[in-house]
């Protein structure tokens, strides 16, 4: 029988705050971790994004730090957008202590953090920022008591492993360290075995339901690409829509198009300023626009509840990377789809991606589409979209295509469609496209 917060040994305070804001029973992992965080024992969470893994280190860290006895909890984060979620639940849920949480992270001014990590009480950070203000000589560890690295396995793939670890000979040898991770690699034991004393380990359950998750692929030729998603969208009529592509440049190319087509559409990825990703992420959140369309930098950490649909435009280059995309659908009992679009130029990756074999992909027809017209250059003063007006997934005049299996040609005889155009299209080497065919089979 499932533990309730009251049994984990949370204070009166931060427990009336939880129940007042609707949560009433804890997660898997904040079962498992709490006790252990207000303990003071050294933790390694294996825990998924959205499984509650902020409060389940977070909800002790706040009822053991006392205001105005200097920075007491650092926790390093690898992305802003990570790094400002988690400070908004400490500051939500800690506002009866009155502590001072400070969020530190690149692309914005440095002053401002500098005035104000001398009176935090617990630092939200990512690794690179928060080494800039050591060498500054602007933070002070000495009274630090819990080192947290969240996302840890993700801070490894960002290569920030060195940095973390200048950070780690930083803080006073006698802490508490806390380490979450999706995934305990190898890597991540290494980590444990040099800075942490005898860890316990938990984990939870995968939060994403396998059972809920239908997961799908086209094989289509690369010309087809864009107008098979715009006829995959028109379809889709609920919930929030991520499409995901490998580059910065595919993200403005498919968001810019999509708008084009009066498709409501935000496009999201690392080259943008910190105050219009937080721009982008609101929209999104409340549901002023459907379509986000990001590179990974949005696959992982960021909390977006009632996404239904997963698009993988391009294919990512491992499996691991393409669990982390379909994980934010079919999530906390809901359903979800994940729908990846492959075409000649993404068969090795997707060959990477299937060698998994706990990934089953099944393969699907193609429906006839209708060919899409696209913009290849876009004035930069417009591109992207402000997120107003309404839904609108059907576009030009709103019509939508048989579903029959026939070719559709273009005026220069080219085959846009049908499943007898895509068992005969071939690339630039002149091989057919159907090297597809046993993928599902892995």
């Amino acid at each position: 029988m499932a533990k309730t917060f009251e049994q984990l040994g949370l204070s009166e305070q931060l427990l009336h705050l939880l129940e007042s804001s609707g949560i009433k029973e804890p997660s898997e992992i904040q079962e498992k971790a709490i006790p252990l965080v207000l303990q003071g024992l050294d933790v390694i969470g294996g825990s998924a994004t959205g499984s509650g893994k902020t409060l389940a280190f977070g909800a002790g860290l706040i009822d053991r730090t006392e205001k105005g006895k200097g920075l007491q909890v650092l926790i390093l984060t690898p992305t802003r957008e990570l790094a400002e979620q988690i400070g908004k639940v400490l500051k939500k849920y800690s506002g009866f202590k009155n502590i001072n949480i400070a969020m530190v992270y690149g692309g914005v001014a440095i002053e401002p953090q500098i005035r104000e990590i001398p009176r935090a009480d617990i630092v939200v950070a990512t690794p690179g920022r928060i080494l800039d203000h050591i060498e500054r000589g602007t933070v002070d560890f000495a009274k630090l008591k819990t080192l947290v690295l969240d996302e840890a396995d993700r801070m490894l793939d960002m290569g920030f492993i060195d940095d973390v670890e200048k950070i780690i000979y930083q803080c006073p040898p006698e802490r508490q360290t806390l380490l979450f991770s999706a995934t305990i690699s190898v890597d991540i034991d290494e980590i444990a075995k040099k800075h942490m004393i005898n860890p316990v380990k938990v984990s939870a359950e995968d939060y994403v339901d396998p059972e809920k998750l239908k997961q799908f692929y086209y094989d289509v030729d690369p010309r087809q690409k864009f107008s098979l998603l715009v006829h995959l969208l028109r379809k889709e009529s609920s919930g929030l829509v991520m499409v995901f592509c490998n580059t910065r440049r595919n993200t403005e190319f498919i968001a810019n198009n999509l708008n084009n087509l009066r498709m409501n559409a935000l496009a999201i990825h690392g080259g943008l300023a910190q105050n219009k990703r937080d721009k982008i992420m609101k929209s999104f959140h409340e549901k002023n626009v459907y379509v986000l369309v990001c590179t990974d930098v949005a696959a992982r950490g960021l909390d977006i509840k009632g996404v239904s649909h997963v698009y993988n435009y391009d294919i990512p280059k491992t499996s691991k990377e393409y669990i982390h995309r379909v994980g934010r659908t079919a999530r906390a009992g809901a359903e979800g789809m994940a729908v990846s679009i492959v075409s000649n130029r993404d068969y090795e990756n997707f060959r990477n991606v299937m060698l998994d074999e706990e990934i089953k992909i099944e393969p699907m027809d193609l429906p006839e589409v209708q060919p899409v017209r696209v913009r290849k250059e876009f004035d930069s003063r417009r591109s992207g979209h402000d997120g107003r007006g309404g839904r609108s997934f059907r576009g030009d005049g709103g019509r939508r295509s048989s579903g029959s299996s026939g070719n559709r040609r273009d005026s220069r005889g080219r085959s846009f469609g049908g499943r007898d155009s895509h068992k005969s299209s071939r690339d630039s080497r002149g091989r057919g496209n159907n090297s597809l065919k046993a993928f599902h089979k892995f």
